[in-house]
C-alpha cells in the first residue's frame, strides 16, 4: 500500500484530498496545524485503519517515521481574511513549511507536489494567464505576503529537483470552489451566498468588473491526482477557464437563492487582481484534463451545503469582518 502525507489536511482542499486518496487505496498521514483548518472537515476519516492524523506546524521540523511514497503541501492560509490576519505565519509555511517537507522528500526519496496559486501572476499584464507568464507582483503590498510565499515555493522546489534531483510537482490553483468552505474565510462564493443567506445585501468591490474563474472542488482534484501521477515537472495551471465578472456572480447568487438582496459596493482593495483567468492548454494536451462540472451545477451543490449549516454557523461574527474579495 503506497503511503502519502497530506498537509493541510483540515482545509477545505486538503480535507477533499484525503477523501480522494483514501478511495485511491492509499495510506494517508494527514498533517495541520489548525490555524484556519478545522477537524470537522476529516472527523468522518478518523474510524478508518489507513488514516492517520498529526496536529503539527510544518514551519517546524516534520518527522515522518517509515516508507514515504508521496507527499502534498498544501498546508497555508488561502484567503485574504486569513493570510491579512496572519501575515507572518503565511510566510513561514510558504518558506520553512516547503523547506521542511522538500527535506523529507529528498530523505524518503518521495513525489512532493506543492500547491501554488494564480496569485504568484498578482495583478497580471497577460490574458489569460499561462504558465510562461511571470506575473505582476508587489512585494511590499498587504497581498505580497501570499503571492511571494507562494512564487518563493516554487523557486525553492525547483531548486531541490534540479541540484537534489528530487520528484517535484507545482500546481498553480485558480479560484475552487465547493462543500467544506468556511463562510468567514473571505472568499467570493461562500462571503456572497452566507450575505444571501443572512438576507444580508451583497458586497462587490470596485465597479465588479474584476473577473474571477471558478472550478468545482471534484474538478480541482482529479487535475492535482492527475499532475501527481504525471511525469511533468514544471508548474501547471489547474482551474476552470470559464470566466465571469464579479457583478455577473454576485447577480447569479441572487437568483439561485431566490434572495432580493442590492449589491452594494465599496472601494477596491489594494492590489486586487482585476483579471483572473486560466490558460489550461498544458493541462488539457499534458494530463487529459478539462473541468466537467459546470458552475451552475458546482453552485447548487454549495448551496445545498451552506443551507444545512447551523444558523450559530451561519451567524458567525467573524463573518462580519469581510465580503468576497479572493
Amino acid at each position: 500500500m503506497k503511503k502519502i502525507l497530506i498537509t493541510g489536511a483540515a482545509g477545505f482542499l486538503g480535507s477533499h484530498l484525503c477523501d480522494r486518496f483514501i478511495k485511491e487505496g492509499f495510506h494517508v498521514i494527514g498533517m495541520d496545524n489548525l490555524i484556519t483548518g478545522d477537524l470537522k472537515n476529516i472527523e468522518h476519516l478518523f474510524p478508518l485503519e489507513h488514516f492517520e492524523f498529526y496536529h503539527h506546524d510544518v514551519s517546524k521540523f516534520v518527522n515522518v517515521p517509515g516508507e514515504l511514497n508521496y507527499i502534498l503541501h498544501f498546508a497555508s492560509p488561502a484567503s485574504p481574511i486569513d493570510y491579512l490576519k496572519i501575515p507572518i505565519e503565511t510566510l513561514k509555511v510558504g518558506s520553512l513549511g516547503t523547506l521542511n517537507l522538500l527535506g523529507v522528500a529528498k530523505e524518503k526519496k518521495a513525489r512532493i507536489l506543492v500547491a501554488s496559486t494564480s496569485e504568484v501572476y498578482g495583478d497580471p499584464l497577460v490574458h489569460p494567464q499561462n504558465e510562461e507568464y511571470y506575473g505582476n507582483v508587489s512585494p511590499t503590498g498587504p497581498r505580497g505576503v501570499y503571492d511571494e510565499a507562494k512564487r518563493f515555493m516554487e523557486s525553492i522546489t525547483m531548486a531541490y529537483h534540479r541540484y537534489h534531483d528530487v520528484d517535484t510537482r507545482i500546481v498553480r490553483i485558480f479560484n475552487t470552489y465547493g462543500p467544506r468552505m468556511r463562510l468567514n474565510d473571505g472568499r467570493v462564493v461562500p462571503a456572497f451566498m452566507g450575505q444571501a443567506l443572512r438576507g444580508e445585501d451583497l458586497t462587490v468591490f470596485g465597479d465588479g468588473s474584476q473577473t474571477r474563474s471558478f472550478c468545482y472542488i471534484d474538478d480541482q482534484v482529479e487535475g492535482i491526482y492527475r499532475l501527481l501521477m504525471s511525469d511533468y515537472t514544471d508548474p501547471i495551471n489547474i482551474g476552470n477557464p470559464h470566466e465571469t465578472t464579479i457583478l455577473e456572480f454576485a447577480q447569479e447568487i441572487i437568483q439561485l437563492t431566490g434572495t432580493h438582496q442590492k449589491i452594494v459596493y465599496k472601494p477596491l482593495p489594494k492590489d486586487d487582481p482585476l483579471q483572473r483567468q486560466p490558460d489550461i492548454t498544458k493541462a488539457k494536451e499534458i494530463l487529459g484534463w478539462e473541468p466537467k462540472v459546470g458552475r451552475a451545477e458546482g453552485l447548487k451543490k454549495v448551496f445545498e451545503y451552506f443551507k444545512s449549516l447551523t444558523p450559530e454557523e451561519l451567524h458567525d461574527k467573524e463573518h462580519r469582518d469581510f465580503s468576497g474579495i479572493a
